[in-house]
C-alpha cells in the first residue's frame, strides 16, 4: 500500500501560524556545501551524533520554550531510560516511548559493537529544533556544535532531524 508524501513545508507553516509566528521564511543557501569525502571507511571511525529531537538526560534542564538554541550533552554511555524528550513542534509520543527513533545513541552504539563503525564519540549532542532564528543556528548553535565535534575528533557525524 502506497502512502502520500507529507507535505512538510505546508504542516510546518500551519503549526507556526497556530503559534503565533508570522510565515516562516525558508532559508535559502545558494552555495553548494563543501563535499568532504571519508577519510577512511566506517568500520574505522569515530562517529559523532547531533539531533534536534529535544532530548535531555534525567537531572538536566528540558528545553522549554520556542526558540530555544541552547544544547545538551549526552555522554556516549546514557542509559536510554535516563532520556527524555521536550518539543513544541512535533508529536512526541513516539520519542517518549523510544528516544532512539530522534536520537538513536542505542542504535550507534550496536553499530560499534558489530563492527559498522569504528566507535561512537565519548558524547552526543542534542538541541530541540524549529528553532525561528537561523541567524542564531549560524551564528551560535552550529559553530558550538561543530567545535564540539572538533574536540571528541570524529571522523563523521550522523546529523538526526526531528
Amino acid at each position: 500500500m502506497s502512502r502520500p508524501p507529507v507535505d512538510y513545508i505546508e504542516r510546518t507553516a500551519e503549526r507556526y501560524g497556530a503559534l503565533g509566528y508570522p510565515p516562516y521564511q525558508w532559508v535559502r543557501n545558494d552555495d553548494e556545501p563543501p563535499f568532504a569525502p571519508m577519510a577512511k571507511p566506517l568500520a574505522g571511525s569515530r562517529i559523532g551524533l547531533i539531533a534536534s529531537g529535544g532530548v535531555y538526560r534525567v537531572g538536566q534542564i528540558a528545553f522549554h520554550y520556542r526558540d530555544d538554541s541552547s544544547y545538551r550533552i549526552i555522554p556516549r554511555d546514557c542509559e536510554m531510560s535516563e532520556l527524555r524528550a521536550t518539543h513544541f513542534a512535533y508529536d512526541l509520543t513516539s520519542a517518549r516511548s523510544d528516544p532512539n527513533v530522534v536520537f538513536p545513541l542505542a542504535t550507534l552504539r550496536a553499530e560499534a559493537g558489530d563492527g559498522g563503525i569504528g566507535e561512537v564519540a565519548p558524547n552526543a549532542y542534542t538541541f530541540m529544533g524549529g528553532i525561528y532564528s537561523a541567524r542564531r543556528v549560524r551564528e551560535r548553535l552550529a559553530p558550538a556544535l561543530a567545535e564540539r565535534m572538533e574536540e571528541d575528533a570524529v571522523d563523521a557525524a550522523l546529523l538526526v532531524p526531528a
